[in-house]
């Protein structure tokens, strides 16, 4: 009996002993912060003993969507059609193309040489209840999971990661429809994830088949398009962003438009059409870069017409400016050319740095094209040899460019009028655009007989036009010296009139 008090005695006083430590160290360390440290010791001891590494990849990286989640999304779409038990389907736009992907808290299990592997499919919502103003914003943020064994770390993280995007991403170029981007004005950009650039669908049917230029020009450019297709230990091992400068010069109508659309379906990239007189200072040009995909073709068309990027700029700017000012004492307005404020400020620098510089290299895989109808008017500095690395002049149309156009519009390969068309090409500047409007059957009843007799026509008015215009010209320049001598004798003859009347 003694024994079992004693026993109970020595309960009491260690009970008693732990409350008194408990207390004690609630008082220096709270009880968040023990729990805290008693959750990292126990995950570092299931760690040890877990047989297993566990990969997460995120949607979104901050407040952009992660190309790597997309890639995973699609190669598992593939992969789970034969074990998933619930799928996500939608057809992509405008095409009959139905893609498949895994449903929510779903999981696949896949073997890589010999290795096997886990994917599961999880979506998480934070804590606090967000608030979002916008009816599109989505607080809940998916992820997905892979697990596989430690002792094949080196050959999942070397080998299967890479495969996984590789195909991911060949799957997507495959089934995704090709989108063509415009850039918003900035005071739309409420929500930066997704209203910097606007889409639609891009189906424009253009070919290197169906444009109108010689077939040695186009060969050149395939040729070209499919080296820089090829090049990433290329331009990895010179120590170049993988990118690639276009400037398409020539006449209106001359198919620059076209040739953009034939390189975008050849290359099978996305189109970010970016208009400049949208774009405030060089820092929104910088975010808008940041934001296209790679594999896209970025086309800044017109761009002597865009924005001011000469030198001159801050003088036709002051001449605008006193104009406007003097107008506004006159008609007594306070704030006379207030839409100074609306301009773009975008500078020849911040365009050099968006083509080159440092932030051309947030992206790979990107091609740059410039259309101008005037060559002289660009700055040398904007269009050299670095920056726009193959210049493609976009001509007037020539025979071999008219037999493109003849096939495409009438069907024909020969003709009985094909040799005098040849003919006179040559002696008239006729743009690819004004052939083909004239080839353009405009209903059922006018056949290939009656398009080529108008093109012949047309040429023929061209011509006389030309001639017209060229006889105009010399007699002008013939009569310029006898011009400025009339005037110096009709300044002569006003001058003694004057004289005599005083």
């Amino acid at each position: 009996m003694e024994a079992v008090r004693e026993y109970w005695i020595q309960i009491s006083s260690a009970i008693a002993s732990f409350m008194f430590v408990w207390a004690t160290l609630q008082d220096f360390y709270p009880i968040q912060m023990v729990r805290y440290q008693l959750e990292r010791v126990w995950s570092k001891v299931e760690a040890y003993f877990d047989p297993y590494v566990h990969i997460r990849f995120n949607e979104y990286i901050g407040y952009r969507r992660s190309e790597a989640f997309a890639a995973i999304e699609t190669y598992l779409g593939s992969k789970s059609i034969s074990q998933a038990k619930e799928l996500k389907g939608h057809v992509v736009k405008h095409t009959q193309n139905l893609v498949l992907t895994m449903g929510e808290a779903e999981d696949l299990r896949e073997i890589f040489r010999g290795r096997k592997l886990w994917w599961a499919s999880r979506k998480t919502k934070p804590e606090g209840q967000a608030i979002s103003f916008y009816p599109q914003s989505d607080t809940a943020r998916r992820y997905y999971k892979l697990t596989f064994r430690k002792e094949d770390r080196e050959v999942v993280t070397g080998e299967y990661l890479s495969y996984v995007l590789e195909q991911g991403k060949a799957m997507q170029l495959r089934s995704q429809q090709r989108r063509l981007y415009t850039n918003n004005p900035s005071s739309q950009w409420y929500d930066c994830k997704k209203n910097l650039w606007s889409h639609v669908a891009f189906q424009h049917p253009s070919t290197f088949d169906t444009v109108a230029m010689d077939s040695a020009k186009k060969a050149e450019i395939v040729k070209d398009l499919t080296a820089f297709s090829e090049g990433r230990e290329y331009y990895e091992r010179v120590g170049k962003a993988w990118k690639r400068g276009y400037l398409l010069h020539g006449p209106p109508g001359t198919g620059k438009s076209t040739m953009i659309a034939a390189i975008a379906n050849f290359m099978k990239y996305d189109i970010y059409d970016l208009e400049l007189t949208a774009v405030m200072d060089n820092m929104e040009l910088r975010k808008l870069l940041t934001e296209t995909s790679s594999k896209s073709i970025i086309v800044i068309e017109d761009i002597d017409c865009s924005i001011d990027l000469t030198g001159d700029r801050k003088k036709k700017r002051s001449s605008s400016n006193s104009a406007t000012s003097a107008a506004g004492q006159f008609l007594g307005l306070e704030k006379a050319g207030s839409n100074d404020q609306n301009e773009s400020k975008v500078t020849l620098s911040g365009l050099l740095n968006f083509i080159d510089g440092l932030w051309s290299a947030c992206g790979s895989e990107r091609i740059i094209i410039f259309t101008t109808n005037h060559l002289d008017r660009l700055d040398p500095a904007l269009i050299r040899r670095g920056r726009m690395d193959l210049h493609i002049e976009m001509s007037y149309c020539t025979f071999e460019a008219f037999k493109v156009l003849a096939k495409n519009y009438t069907g024909l390969e020969s003709h009985a009028l094909f040799d005098k068309i040849g003919r006179m090409l040559p002696e008239v500047e006729m743009s690819p655009a004004d052939v083909a409007e004239q080839l353009m059957a405009r209903s059922k009843h006018v056949d290939a007989d009656e398009c080529l007799g108008g093109l012949v026509r047309a040429l023929e008015a061209a011509k006389i036009m030309k001639g017209k215009k060229q006889r105009e010209e010399r007699s002008g320049r013939s009569n310029r010296p006898l011009n400025r001598i009339r005037r110096i004798l009709g300044w002569k003859r006003q001058k003694s009139s004057s004289e005599n009347k005083s």
